[in-house]
């Protein structure tokens, strides 16, 4: 039997999705598709880690520079969920982690590289020391807090998709966003503020509340194009057999 003739198997259904006449469908991962959203999740994320160390005030809002980045690495992730399940969704957050570290020990050994002495080399090297130096601190909050958020993301995402099959996509996106996006905040702002310079708690407070309301309200506004990509990704996903229960 073929590779493909063994990824095009239909999944079988969970007891949550017998029960309801529902059919939880997955792919697998034998198609070039998961690659290139992993490389994309793995990009955005590591982008938005360096972002993420510059503090960033409009009036009286306080975020930072990778605001505008990372919900896109949740949208991924709720795209692999729904697509691949929950433990290739796993897999796609631990490699895209385990890259960020390596990225943040790549830019240890950039720093402490010999550089010029003249005036110029000495102020390459701050400007290294001060746009980089901070990104292990904000990698640790970004690992302790993506693994929790997109770990509670995805769970809810396949649980429901288990309960609905192919319907009521929207109830699985908003529903995973929310509770994901929430904890994701809580946790990295709590280990990153001090690093970016947020002090106080009106500022913290700040912080995770604006934070965590414009992730979500980006999440929902593009509902529709994530509901799109998804669309996209099963009707060309090789492997993506949908089997309507008995």
């Amino acid at each position: 039997m073929s590779s493909l003739q063994s990824n095009a198997s239909p999944t079988p259904l969970t007891d949550t999705a017998a029960k309801t006449g529902a059919s939880a469908t997955f792919a697998a991962v034998g198609s070039p598709y998961f690659g290139i959203l992993l490389a994309c999740m793995a990009v955005i994320v590591i982008l938005s880690n360096i972002g993420a160390s510059k503090g960033v005030q409009f009036g009286p809002i306080v975020t930072d520079g990778g605001f505008f980045l990372f919900p896109f690495a949740y949208i991924l992730g709720d795209v692999i969920s729904e697509i691949y399940g929950f433990k290739v969704n796993r897999k796609a957050i631990l490699t895209t982690f385990s890259l960020s570290i390596f990225a943040s020990l790549c830019y240890w050994v950039i720093i402490a590289l010999p550089g010029f002495t003249d005036d110029y080399g000495i102020s390459k090297q701050h400007a290294l020391e001060d746009a980089l130096g901070p990104v292990p601190q904000i990698v640790l909050a970004s690992l302790l807090a993506f693994l929790a958020g997109q770990t509670v993301n995805s769970a809810i995402m396949v649980r429901l998709k288990a309960r609905h099959g192919e319907r009521k996509l929207w109830v699985r996106l908003m529903g995973s966003s929310g509770a994901g996006e929430f904890l994701d905040t809580l946790i990295f702002c709590a280990v990153a503020a001090p690093v970016i310079g947020i002090v106080g708690f009106g500022m913290f407070a700040n912080y995770v509340l604006v934070g965590f309301v414009y992730k979500v309200g980006v999440q929902y506004a593009l509902i529709p194009v994530t509901t799109a990509v998804i669309g996209w990704f099963k009707r060309r996903e090789p492997s993506y057999v949908v089997v309507e229960a008995a």
